[in-house]
């Protein structure tokens, strides 16, 4: 497991040089989705399809911003687990830069249902958030 998810982290780590993470918050506009925040990012992303269905692959669509003057590291990786069941996922989804802060993760598929939870980390900021998969 640990394998999977280090292959995937230099796989994600690589693609990165073209984030650059947009300018300030106010010139990059996030679309539509779930939007998450620190102090340093904003992130939104959203599932296709819309609705996330127990052993059927599925797409995240995401877009990343800085806010005004903070330093990123150039660099995302993307996982998800259960925190209940203490596992995450069996599959390794893919990740494609868009271009100006945006990207496309393809491969994504929940085994079974519950409580996931999708976890953003760029460079030291990390963000979260949970889905209810039934």
């Amino acid at each position: 497991m640990e394998k999977r998810r280090n292959a995937f982290q230099r796989h994600a780590g690589a693609l990165i040089g073209a984030i650059c993470f947009c300018g300030a918050a106010q010139a990059c506009e996030l679309p539509s989705g779930r939007r998450l925040e620190t102090e340093r990012v904003a992130l939104s992303y959203r599932t296709e399809p819309s609705k996330i269905v127990v052993g059927e692959h599925f797409a995240l669509e995401l877009a990343v911003c800085r806010k005004q003057k903070a330093e990123i590291r150039n660099e995302i990786n993307l996982d998800a687990h259960m925190p209940e069941h203490r596992h995450g996922m069996n599959y390794r989804p893919s990740v494609s830069a868009l271009g100006s802060g945006r990207f496309r993760s393809e491969g994504w598929l929940f085994h079974m249902p519950g409580r996931w939870e999708f976890v953003f980390e760029l460079g030291s900021e990390r963000l979260a958030d949970s889905v209810l998969v039934e």
